[in-house]
């Protein structure tokens, strides 16, 4: 007698846990044959305003953890990340992607995880700088976390865009809101799993899966937010983002990337790049004369 087959269903990734939707809604993820592969939780605005509380409470783990011990969680998570480079090439083959192109995707994936892994500790020297000042002091200007990021990742590349944003998000310290379309659900969902195993602090790292639009308002709004970064969303999607973040002082930046843009090293690694995800404090303190 045949057996049924389990179909697998991806849920949220909030705090730490694995909620379902507050809603109870989800949604049908299909590869190219039209042939249910998952169903996954549909976030509501609820739950965007929950992934940003818990990411707010997670932030003082990972803002406040040794730059070397950030990049050993990230470099662990790109270690994980390729022991399950089969899983992931499947989920990107269900997308749409053909097989030699979704390989070439996880590898450049993990690649790019271990090179923002490496800036974890390198990043001040970089961006930071001692100021020249007229007077008896040392005058230093040091990069620093933002707080609560939020990423709007893109369909495509599902995993390389999802990886080059949210990990440099993580590199500079910050806590993230991950909202990932339909069309990448499933790959974002395993990307969640393998931080859920990389020593990554509840909070975070959070994952919403679902539609964009809904949640542009709820997230762009909440006073919890410092940064938003997009990519792929459409003018009015930019506009909807914009406008609510307009009540406030947040930063709200557009990637320009697509199709091979993306593979760009010197440009996604760039320690330019990682500077849209932080703020600068500049100390001064009296030398001896």
């Amino acid at each position: 007698m045949s057996r049924l087959e389990v179909v697998k269903t991806g849920k949220l990734w909030i705090g730490g846990d694995w909620p379902r939707s507050e809603s109870g809604a989800t949604f049908v993820v299909e590869n190219g044959k039209g042939e249910t592969v998952a169903r996954c939780a549909l976030a509501s605005r609820k739950d965007a305003r929950e992934a940003v509380e818990a990411a707010r409470a997670g932030l003082p783990a990972w803002r406040d953890a040794t730059a070397t011990l950030r990049g050993q969680v990230l470099y662990r998570a790109a270690e994980m990340l390729e022991s399950r480079a089969d899983e992931f090439t499947a989920s990107l083959c269900d997308g749409g992607e053909g097989l030699a192109a979704a390989r070439r995707e996880v590898e450049r994936s993990v690649d790019r995880l271990v090179m923002l892994a490496g800036w974890c500790d390198k990043i001040h020297q970089i961006i930071g700088c001692q100021n020249a000042v007229a007077g008896p002091y040392h005058n230093f200007t040091i990069p620093q976390a933002c707080g609560v990021v939020v990423t709007f990742c893109p369909a495509s590349p599902a995993l390389l865009g999802m990886i080059t944003l949210v990990g440099a998000a993580m590199a500079t310290g910050n806590a993230v809101v991950a909202v990932v379309p339909r069309a990448a659900a499933m790959t974002g969902v395993l990307l969640g799993e393998v931080l859920a195993v990389s020593d990554v602090p509840k909070g975070a790292v959070n994952c919403l899966t679902g539609d964009i639009e809904p949640l542009l308002e709820p997230l762009g709004g909440h006073r919890e937010v410092a940064v938003m970064v997009s990519s792929g969303l459409g003018k009015a999607a930019r506009t909807t983002l914009r406008l609510a973040a307009s009540d406030g002082i947040r930063r709200v930046h557009t990637i320009p990337w697509t199709g091979t843009d993306w593979e760009d090293d010197g440009e996604t690694c760039s320690p330019w790049f990682l500077e849209q995800f932080v703020e600068f404090k500049t100390l001064w303190h009296p030398s001896g004369v």
